[in-house]
This record gives C-alpha cells, structure tokens and sequence, in this order.
C-alpha cells in the first residue's frame, strides 16, 4: 500500500503540472467569414508597400480582405540577386475580414492581375514537357514545401501538397525550384511578350482550393522572384506556456520508466541493469593503447588485394544474430531525397505503416508527417507508431534555427498523433537511461526504410543524413523485430515480447536481390561492434566512416592498428554536433587519428551520417561509434557485401563528401578540459 500511495501521489503532481502547463489557443475558423476550403478565391485589388501586401478577394458572394508581412520573406534590392529565379516563398495570408482595411501605406503600389484562365495556360506550358500522364507525377520543392503536380486521367492539371497526394499515384521525378524554373523561364517570358504584358509585378489568380491552397502568385519579372500566397488552415492548437514542461514531462517519464516499468517488465529491466553495470566498470579498467605506437614510423599506404567477402561473409554467420538475408537497396542522401520517397510511400500504403523512430518532433515538419499519418489511419490504414519516450522528449525541447516564428508545437506529440484520429502510439520507457534509437519504417511489410534520421525538421532541411529504402525478404526480418519492440512497449511488458517472439517466421522461398542482413545492438547483444572490430581487423585496402560521436577507445584503437599495417583509412566528421560538449572529445578522437597517419576530413555543417565501407563491405544504420550505440541502447544497422550497395554508397555519399570536406593537415588545438569531457564522454555518448 505504501507504493500504491507513492505511485498515485507522482501520477497526480505529473497530471497536475500538465494542466497548469498547457493552454488551448482557440484561432477564429474560416467558416466565420464565410469561406469554405473548396470555394475559389479570386483576386481583385492587390497592392504591395515595402513591408505588407494586401489583397482584396471575392469567395462566393463575398468580399473579403486579407494581407500579410513579406519584408522578412523578400528582398526586393536594386539588382536581381541571380539570372536565374530563386527559391520562392511562401507568404501566409496573416488575416482576414469582412471590413475594408483602415488604410493602406503611403508607399502602396497596386499590383496588376491576371485570371486564372491565364494563369491555367501558362502552367500547362511550362509542365506538359515535364509532368507525365500515366499515373505518375512530378514533385517541385517550393523552399520549405512540397508540391505534387499531375495529370488527372481526363487531362485537368492538378497541384497540391505532396502530403496529399492521392494513393493511386507514385512519384515520377524531383526537381528543385531552381531547376524546374531554369527549364521554363523561356515559356514564361514568350508567354508575356506574347500578351504585351510589360508590368515588372504581377498577381496571378491560380484558382487553387483547400486547407493548404496557394490561390495567389506573386511574380517579380525585373527581380526574378516568385511568391505563392499560401491560405492556411486555422484551427485550435493546444500550447506550451510554461518553459518546465519538458522538464517535468522528462521527469514523469524517468518515474514510470523506474517504477511501473519495473512492475511490467522486470526481466528484461534487470538484465538492462545487468550489462550495464558490466560494461561500465570494464570501461572503467580500460588502459591506454596508444603510448607505445607514437614512437613508431607511419607506413605509407599499401596496394593490398581487399579481403575475400566470401569468407568474410561466413564469419560473420558467427558474429549476426540473425541469419543472412536478401534483398535490394537503394541510398537515400538527406532529408530532400528520403521524406520525398516515405511521404510518397506512406501516402499510397494500401495496408499498414509501422513506424519507429527515437524522437518525434513538435516542429511544424513534423507535425506534417503527423497530419499525415492521421489522414491515413482514418481512411482505413493501420498506422502503428512506437517512440522512444525520453528520446522524443529531449527531442522537442530544442528548435530547429530555420523554424517559423509563428510556429505554435504542441504540448504532447503522442496526444497530437492520436487526437481525431485512429493512430496507435506507444511510448517506450527507458529504464537506467537507456534508449531505443532505432529508426525503421514498414509500408505494407513490402518495403522498409532504415538509417538515422528521426522524425523532424532538422532531417528535413538542415543536416546531412543517410537513409535507405529497402525490399525483399529482409523487410520481414526488420517487420519481426518491430513487432518484437512493439509487443515489449504494450501494456502486457515482457509478456507482450514473449507473445510477439512466438509469431510464426516468414521463410521466402526464393532469394531477391543480393545478400544483405541485420546487425543489432542490446542487452548483452554486441554484434554491430563485433564485426565493425572484425571488419577493420581484416581490412587490407580500404575503410572509409563517417560519423559524428567518436567516443570509443576500442574501435579507434583497431582504426589506427589497421593505418599502421598500410590500410587507406579515410574519416568524415563533423566537428558541430547536436550534443555540445561532444565537439571537444571529438578534438582528441581527430588529432589522436593524425598522428596516427589517419586521413580526416571535416564535413562542412553537421553531418548525423552513420556509414562504413570495409574493403567493399557496408555498414550503415542508427548506430554512432560510441559507447552507448556500441553497446548499450537498442540499434539497428544494415550490412551488405554486395557490389550494387557499396557503389551507391561511394557515389552518393563518401565521393561527393571527400569533395567538399575540407582534409585536416594540423592538429585542432586542444584544452585540458577536453580530456575530462572525454572520460565523461565514454559514460554518457
């Protein structure tokens, strides 16, 4: 009873301080001044001054009045800033009223318009070369928007948000602005002459309808600029008002994951402990390695024939987990190329997507994929998602630096994704600090993707980052083991992981592709460090990482081992991190790797890659080069011995990288405390 009591007394101040910490902002809805998201907005005074534009529009039978600011969004300098048209914006329509506007600036300059007839023409000249018409469209990157473009099968052109597209249609081909408007700025200045149109601004009535519609074009002629007028949904948003929330939700966290998951899952709770406390204390007794190699020469590098994969292969049958696969693969470079590809694959899922990830963000790009998400389970689709609870918390406590101002997050990711909808979250709980980091997503148990970007607007449009899209019969092998993480997140605990590890294995008859297999990392299960460390011990020619924590002693030790026997040992490293202090462990891990006749090069931003070629063998997925992916947290990587994978992997990732990283040719001046933040490090990274 004296637990009961303790138990209850933490769940009422957690719920308590979630109520004083969040309000609900409850934004005037459309439907007050009569507009509708199928009605047509047309345009029928615009004026622009130096800071605000202001439109005036009829929708249906009424007159409405609307504007916004652009000063932050435009820049209207004397000279065009390139031949060619820029990214264009996108300018929310920032309200809306029935009364005229009070007044409009003195320095107003009224806008011409033209219909959406003309505007109709000019669209379909500049995409028919493009757009293709055989249920496939194009997708254009509008700056920090998508936009699907395709046919419809009686010819009528359509637009909108890829996150909309409709399921029976697939992605044909990307383009970005700049490369789409370079092919069409011949029809769109042929299309002016030809109607003797000479004003330098115009507005075009697009005609364009819905919640996310953009019913206005801004065109600059004289400074090559575009700006779509964005109409945006308004509706209520529950809020953080309070700046402890995230601590107090980290710390509700923390609680059940040390007292009800205690309750549920015991077993596996106390062999988490086990190996924990293990290998923290053989951490502890490590020695240094290194003291006696720095007397010794560096030896150039060798023209040595690279291991036999086949026999690399057998070894390790010895070191998996799981038994080899097959499959086919293709590398995803960056959030441009990967949320293109799952948007596209979650939007056209006929059955099911199961979706794991380590954090979840309350930025506006990923409350996107969330409305998405929704959109789907409520057309029938079974949508399971399965977070990692301290990781997605930590996670929507700091801001991407490009996300809007006006962007409201909301308190609880897991009550956005279920509220109005028929998604399924699980939270997972992290006993003695530990995580899930893996990030695995399953369409239709057809297709998977893995790598290391989580869900939000940092993957999206800041860092660089690696991901893969995945078919064959090692889908089912990553469907097992999410349903195994699923069944452990449920209320039934060890016993839900006991149910999910009795589900029947699939055993394709036939081999798809070529060979590629899972490696794990768990309790006690350290295999994706065992063949990294095996890897690197056979390497004769070649290895080629890039990763952003380099906190482990163990594989720099064989790294430099492998350099010294004439290895060509090459390291891309960012030396900005999401983690601060890690940026000065990474200086002694880079300099330890000069001395050592280690070529390294510093990626320009930050790179959250998690890549290795080993003489042709790959090695990619969720998990760093430090202790905690090493041998702690849950992990998931992807190893492949065939030629398609490693090829991709050198043109797409390590070729282009080597290019514009700059090579590291002096030590980075080092501090004392960077030697403390190393100890730590090899603790907490």
């Amino acid at each position: 009873m004296p637990h009961c009591r303790i138990i209850c007394s933490l769940l009422f101040i957690i719920i308590s301080l979630y109520g004083c910490a969040t309000r609900t902002e409850m934004l005037p809805a459309r439907e007050q001044v009569g507009e509708t998201a199928t009605a047509v907005m047309v345009a029928l005074e615009s004026y622009r001054g130096d800071a605000k534009f202001f439109i005036k529009y009829r929708v249906g039978e009424q007159i409405l009045y609307s504007g916004g600011d652009w000063q932050d969004r435009l820049e209207l300098s004397a000279e065009p800033a390139s031949a060619n048209y820029v990214s264009p914006s996108m300018l929310p329509m920032q309200f809306r009223q029935q009364q005229p506007w009070e007044s409009l600036p003195v320095d107003a300059t009224l806008i011409p318009i033209l219909g959406v007839d003309q505007w109709n023409e000019l669209r379909d000249r500049m995409l028919r070369a493009v757009v293709p018409a055989n249920g496939t469209g194009l997708v254009v990157d509008f700056e920090f928007m998508q936009y699907f473009l395709y046919y419809e099968p009686d010819g009528q052109f359509r637009a909108m948000r890829l996150l909309d597209k409709p399921a029976d249609y697939s992605v044909h081909e990307r383009l970005n602005f700049v490369e789409f408007m370079r092919s069409g700025r011949p029809t769109l200045e042929s299309f002016l002459r030809e109607r003797g149109i000479t004003a330098t601004e115009l507005i075009f009535n697009t005609g364009d309808t819905g919640l996310y519609a953009l019913p206005f074009l801004y065109l600059n002629t004289e400074h090559h600029l575009l700006a779509f007028i964005r109409n945006m949904p308004l509706r209520p948003v529950t809020t953080t008002t309070v700046a402890g929330l995230k601590r107090g939700q980290a710390f509700g966290h923390m609680m059940y994951s040390h007292l009800i998951n205690l309750i549920q899952r015991p077993v596996s709770s106390l062999y988490r402990l086990f190996f924990l406390v293990g290998d923290t204390a053989t951490s502890t007794l490590s020695i240094d390695w290194a003291t006696g190699l720095s007397t010794q020469p560096i030896p150039p590098v060798g023209d040595s024939a690279p291991m036999d994969l086949q026999q690399w292969e057998s070894e390790l049958d010895k070191i998996s987990s799981k038994p080899p696969s097959s499959g086919s693969l293709e590398v995803l470079v960056d959030g441009s190329a990967f949320f293109t590809r799952l948007i596209d694959r979650v939007g056209s899922a006929r059955q099911s997507v199961h979706l794991q990830t380590y954090i979840f963000d309350n930025d506006d790009y990923a409350l996107k994929i969330g409305d998405l998400l929704k959109r789907r389970s409520n057309e029938g689709i079974e949508v399971k998602v399965l977070l990692d609870g301290l990781g997605t918390i930590s996670g929507t406590m700091s801001d991407s630096p490009t996300l809007p101002d006006e962007h409201l997050p909301p308190a609880s990711v897991r009550r956005y994704l279920e509220a109005d909808s028929k998604v399924n979250v699980r939270q997972k709980s992290n006993p003695w600090f530990t995580g899930d980091h893996v990030k695995a997503t399953l369409i239709d148990r057809e297709t998977a993707f893995v790598g290391g970007m989580n869900i939000g607007r940092e993957y999206r449009y800041d860092w660089h980052d690696l991901m893969a899209e995945i078919r064959g019969p090692l889908v089912d092998i990553i469907d097992r083991e999410f349903h195994l993480a699923w069944g452990h997140a449920g209320p039934f605990g060890d016993l839900g992981y006991l149910v999910a590890l009795s589900r029947p294995r699939s055993k394709p008859d036939d081999v798809e592709g070529y060979p590629m297999r899972l490696l794990l990392t768990g309790p006690g299960n350290y295999e994706i460090f065992n063949a990294q460390v095996a890897a690197i011990r056979r390497a004769q020619s070649y290895i080629y990482i890039q990763n952003a924590y380099f906190t482990d002693d163990s594989l720099l030790r064989e790294l430099v081992l492998a350099r010294r026997r004439g290895v060509d040992v090459r390291v891309v490293i960012p030396m900005e991190t999401d983690h601060g202090p890690i940026n000065r462990s990474n200086v002694l891990a880079v300099n330890l790797m000069l001395e050592h006749g280690i070529r390294v090069y510093l990626y320009p931003g930050f790179s959250h890659v998690k890549a290795a070629i080993y003489d042709g063998w790959v090695c990619f997925g969720s998990a760093n080069f430090d202790r905690l992916s090493l041998r702690i947290n849950r992990e998931l990587n992807v190893a492949s011995s065939a030629p398609e994978v490693s090829q991709q992997l050198l043109e797409r990732l390590f070729e282009p990288d080597f290019r514009v990283s700059p090579e590291l040719t002096e030590p980075i001046p080092e501090r004392w405390i960077d030697h403390l933040v190393e100890i730590i490090g090899d603790y907490v990274y």
